[in-house]
């Protein structure tokens, strides 16, 4: 299935490049490696078709940047951003700018073959953003107002202490409207529930 799918693995740090890099072509994937957002960036014109996994926090030019420069040069090749713990605000801005997925390391092999899957089948996907919208829309329906008003500040890229002050309820229970609203929308991360909450947006 992952047989000759090429990944565009950015990351300024080589450790992390051969052991994801490893993994992947294990996995059956193509790997072409780069140290630097400046180095994709060289090549961005003969960009091969893939998927782009991309570090959030390098030096120079940051996921951010990069990916942010991939837009103004047309490349419309699906996203993928490795974050550290503690990054979720800088992941949500990702997503909000096109990235389709984050991930946090250190993760689990399926984990990261998860969200290359969901690159490429992105890359297949000819439905309209107006019917990803309506879908959002629906599922959305499920959420109770509080807990639809916590998504809505996950989506902002809040964290649950500043979700919990504006709204005037304590973290704990920002954390229980998330876990209950993960479980209505029927998915297993974060991203998965953003990615939703964006779509919805669309419409």
């Amino acid at each position: 299935m992952s047989e000759g799918k090429l990944v565009h693995l950015v990351d300024d740090d080589e450790s992390v490049r051969r052991s994801v890099g490893f993994m992947l072509k294990t996995s059956g994937y193509r790997v072409k490696s780069y140290e630097s957002g400046t180095e994709l960036l060289k090549d961005v014109k003969a960009l091969e078709a893939g998927c782009i996994l991309l570090d959030i926090r390098m030096a120079g030019m940051d996921g951010l940047e990069v990916q942010q420069a991939l837009r103004d040069q047309g490349v419309i090749l699906p996203v993928i951003i490795m974050t550290g713990h503690g990054d979720v605000p800088l992941s949500v801005r990702a997503m909000k700018a096109g990235a389709i997925d984050f991930i946090e390391k250190p993760f689990e092999k399926a984990v990261l073959l998860a969200a290359i899957e969901l690159g490429f089948s992105s890359l297949q996907k000819s439905e309209t953003g107006r019917d990803r919208a309506n879908e959002a829309q629906i599922r959305l329906h499920v959420l109770t107002p509080r807990e639809r008003e916590v998504l809505d500040g996950l989506a902002n890229g809040l964290p649950n202490k500043t979700i919990a002050y504006d709204l005037g309820i304590s973290p704990r229970t920002v954390e229980i409207h998330r876990a209950n609203l993960m479980t209505k929308l029927e998915v297993r991360s974060l991203s998965e529930a953003l990615r939703l909450a964006f779509a919805a947006q669309e419409s």
